[in-house]
């Protein structure tokens, strides 16, 4: 998210592959966060805040696992003065909203304006089935911007959401919310089933309606998701993104992550997650260890970071973390690196990810934890808590987008 070195055209023949689409003032903004922690030595510090204030979705995604719950889950959000409360306790520079799906949450553009008035870089991510009619709720912002949730073209998109119809419908909404003067990226999650050669093709006519950037990942695992057969192990992952970024050589496609998450992606950096990273507040509190996995919550920002067994978590260290490679756990380590070794970053940056060679060797395995199935205890915990605090009821359901 961080520009290692200024924009400006590689030498002949090396062209880079992916202009960072982060603008100036924001990638300036975060850079001297980072900075200002490294210098007064805190070793675990946010980068983005990731705000689910409703799990409620109006799509069914085959590899969603953020939607399984009972409709007492479902019809509770939180608050706009406890999503603010939130916001100031956690320093991170950056918030993203997430679900569930944002827009059915019926004050969601106050606590995007309340984000936006505290210096904070705003992402609202959404499918974009409600975004041309919410669009008036909303005022373009230098630090506001919509992530449009596309994986792929028509075809991809609508079978990945199991909905006709939803491809076309984003698209319209992309292109009216750039017509209204608001910034506009992608979100595109890849499963096993991706063919490069298409995507490559979809990437080339994202950048034909406007998309300002793509925010590229591999799908996690989720154990609950509709469809668990098509996610991506480490090796499948890596030869993907591998092939993919062979494609885009000279095709300038603009992705919202930093060079070194991407050349980890083609297997060319060896990283162990950074969990803090991205914390996560949902309608439970604050999520533990991190936004994919649910093992626990905090009831303030202060205690998930003192208090969560972080060395409990990673890539082998915990069954459930064997194959992530999602950019929540792991774009804060490429971040990082960027700042330690920023000569690196630079030639990656400059030159696109090494899509030819041997990886980079794997975290080992072996003594990896087991997976804990916890998710009974756990939601029992969570609806007692949302009962006694008057959040599991029909005076707090949120709004169905009518």
């Amino acid at each position: 998210m961080i520009r290692p070195l200024p924009k400006r055209e590689a030498r002949r023949g090396k062209i880079r592959v992916q202009p960072v689409a982060v603008p100036l003032h924001q990638s300036i903004k975060i850079g001297s966060y980072i900075v200002k922690q490294h210098l007064m030595g805190n070793k675990r510090y946010p980068l983005v805040l990731m705000m689910e204030p409703l799990f409620r979705c109006n799509l069914t995604c085959n590899g969603c696992g953020k939607i399984d719950y009972p409709d007492a889950i479902l019809n509770s959000r939180i608050s706009v003065a406890d999503a603010l409360a939130s916001i100031d306790e956690c320093p991170a520079p950056v918030v993203v909203m997430a679900g569930g799906e944002p827009l059915l949450h019926r004050e969601i553009d106050q606590i995007v304006e309340g984000a936006l008035a505290r210096g904070k870089i705003v992402f609202v991510c959404t499918n974009a089935l409600l975004l041309e009619k919410k669009l008036d709720s909303f005022k373009p912002h230098k630090n506001f911007t919509w992530t449009v949730h596309l994986d792929g073209d028509r075809e991809d998109h609508d079978r990945a959401v199991s909905r006709e119809g939803t491809f076309d419908q984003a698209v319209s909404a992309i292109k009216a919310a750039k017509a209204a003067g608001f910034q506009v990226n992608i979100n595109c999650t890849l499963f096993n089933n991706a063919d490069a050669e298409r995507m490559a093709k979809f990437f080339d006519y994202t950048k034909s309606i406007g998309v300002g950037g793509i925010t590229l990942s591999p799908g996690y695992a989720y154990e609950r998701a509709p469809d668990t057969e098509h996610f991506l192990n480490r090796r499948a992952t890596k030869e993907l993104f591998r092939k993919l970024f062979r494609l885009g050589k000279g095709k300038k496609w603009e992705f919202t992550q930093s060079s070194l998450f991407m050349d980890f992606l083609a297997g060319n950096q060896t990283y162990q997650c950074t969990p803090w990273g991205n914390p996560t507040r949902n309608v439970f509190g604050w999520q533990r260890p991190c936004y994919l996995l649910g093992e626990g919550y905090a009831k303030t920002y202060k205690e998930l970071m003192d208090e969560t067994d972080w060395d409990s978590y990673g890539t082998g260290k915990y069954e459930k973390c064997a194959d992530c490679m999602v950019h929540s756990g792991y774009e804060a380590t490429a971040v990082m690196d960027t700042i330690s070794n920023p000569l690196k970053a630079a030639m990656v940056a400059l030159r696109g990810p090494r899509t030819e060679g041997p990886f980079a060797p794997d975290l080992p395995l072996d003594n990896q934890r087991p997976a804990i199935n916890n998710y009974d205890e756990l939601m029992a915990k969570n609806l007692e808590m949302l009962h006694s605090e008057g959040r599991a009821n029909n005076l707090h359901r949120v709004s169905q987008g009518s």
